[in-house]
């Protein structure tokens, strides 16, 4: 890429400069043709007004021949270095300034000017010293036909315009030099972090994906450093969850898998009793892994984006709606703590998936009879919009220790364990990530001060909401 863009700025700053050479050439020779003519011009002019007065200047006289007149113009003109001034009568040249140029012997000049001594006009001549220009300015006087030739050498002045065209192209090519070696150096620091970026991911394999590319800058490279840098956590993030569900699944299913091999290896086929027996357990075993299975695979998802789909949901009506349900877990002294009246964006099913589980938890940490309550609020934020919601679930059962709060939110992470439990520890878990994925937290604190203390499961979510009236009951 270095090298493409280097050769690119090389073609165009080549193609720039050769097109700006040859279009100031094209307007200097322009120029150099025009300058040429006017000088001319102006010499064959001020030999028409001398030979228009008719009289000498210094004497007053007239003029009585025209080697009169031509050696007066001559005496009195200076040429410039690439001009000649040649003084025509009849059918040769009877003066010239200067001296010792020799073209009018020329064959080629002579015929030119035997063409224009009477006409006049100008026309071009190709010599040993290259182009010229003659031009004639004609003269009678006493009978005797002249005429005043001007003629230019083209070649040197075209000579000077190629020296300096020579001297442009001298500094055109340094300039280019210059700037492509600008450019090359320039371009080699802008694709620096593109060499580290690639050499970076080279160097991240499978079991590696914790390095991560370098941030340096405020441009567009950088901001393609930092979406490859996201891309690599949300990479890290599914590779370790993969990791860790692999671990999980055949850590948990070991066991109800050896309790399967051994019983069917001990089962006695021809006694139908032990059949049954067996069957049964093994099923109990199946739906035990197909549950364990079904939590990892939810747990796994977690971290999908469409994880949770939110809608506007009425948070008292979703709360009322969870107790309706939970009374059904057993037999306790179901409550409500209360309900906010309005309507919030989040996922009602994944909520309430959360609010059974925590329900569900606490009748199996809870007797016939106990209390186990679930509630929900509101809480504005400072300028009245915004805030948090909250939605809790309470019991009057002996809590959890402090030590302990913690790690029952963990994968099969659990406390104490009361008898008939067959869970796997991945409920509260569940819990987390579903709250996780709204953006709140679950936090678990003593419902009351003095045992048996309780346990309070409390669901904080951020949200913007929209007060809506109570529907009428």
């Amino acid at each position: 890429m270095r090298a493409r863009i280097t050769a690119t700025v090389a073609l165009l700053v080549l193609g720039a400069l050769s097109a700006a050479g040859l279009i100031v050439y094209a307007v200097e020779s322009q120029r150099v043709e025009a300058r040429t003519i006017d000088e001319v011009e102006q010499e064959l002019d001020e030999f028409a007004r001398l030979k228009g007065d008719g009289r000498d200047p210094s004497t007053g006289e007239p003029f009585t021949s025209i080697d009169d007149l031509m050696r007066l113009f001559l005496r009195r003109n200076v040429p410039d270095d690439d001009e000649l001034l040649v003084a025509w009568a009849g059918d040769r040249a009877i003066g010239r300034f200067p001296g010792g140029d020799d073209l009018y012997e020329d064959p080629a000049f002579v015929e030119a000017v035997r063409r224009l001594v009477t006409t006049g006009g100008s026309t071009r001549i190709d010599t040993t010293r290259g182009e010229v220009l003659v031009a004639a300015q004609p003269v009678r006087q006493g009978g005797e036909q002249g005429a005043l030739v001007v003629a230019v050498y083209l070649a040197e002045d075209r000579a000077e315009l190629l020296d300096t065209m020579r001297t442009y192209v001298v500094v055109a090519t340094l300039l280019t030099v210059l700037v492509v070696a600008a450019a090359a150096w320039q371009s080699g620091r802008l694709l620096a972090p593109i060499r580290v970026l690639r050499e970076t991911a080279d160097e991240i394999g499978e079991s590696d994906l914790s390095r991560r590319i370098p941030e340096a800058g405020n441009d567009d490279i950088t901001a393609l450093t930092r979406t490859l840098n996201r891309m690599l956590d949300r990479l890290e993030t599914s590779f370790a969850d993969q990791r860790r569900f692999l671990d999980d699944a055949g850590h948990e299913l070991r066991t109800p898998l050896t309790v399967l091999r051994g019983h069917l290896e001990l089962v006695d086929a021809t006694d139908a009793a032990d059949v049954d027996e067996t069957r049964a357990l093994l099923l109990d075993e199946i739906d035990r892994m197909a549950r364990l299975v079904g939590d990892l695979i939810l747990l796994a998802k977690s971290d999908r984006p469409d994880f949770v789909l939110p809608t506007e949901v009425h948070l008292g009506e979703l709360t009322e709606d969870v107790l309706a349900k939970v009374r059904g877990l057993g037999d306790r002294d179901w409550q409500l703590d209360g309900t906010a009246d309005r309507v919030v964006r989040v996922d009602g099913q994944r909520l309430t998936q959360a609010l059974l589980q925590l329900a569900d938890n606490a009748v199996k940490h809870t007797r016939p009879g106990d209390l186990v309550a679930l509630g929900s609020s509101y809480v504005p934020g400072p300028d009245g919009t915004g805030g948090e919601l909250r939605l809790w679930v309470r019991d009057s059962g002996p809590g959890v220790p402090a030590e302990d709060r913690q790690a029952v939110f963990e994968r099969f992470g659990r406390s104490a364990v009361p008898e008939g439990d067959e869970g796997f520890g991945l409920g509260l878990s569940i819990v987390r990530a579903i709250v996780a994925a709204h953006g709140g937290t679950v936090t678990l604190t003593d419902d009351r001060p003095a045992p048996p203390r309780g346990a309070q499961f409390t669901i904080t979510l951020p949200t913007t909401v929209e007060e809506t009236p109570w529907p009428a009951s």
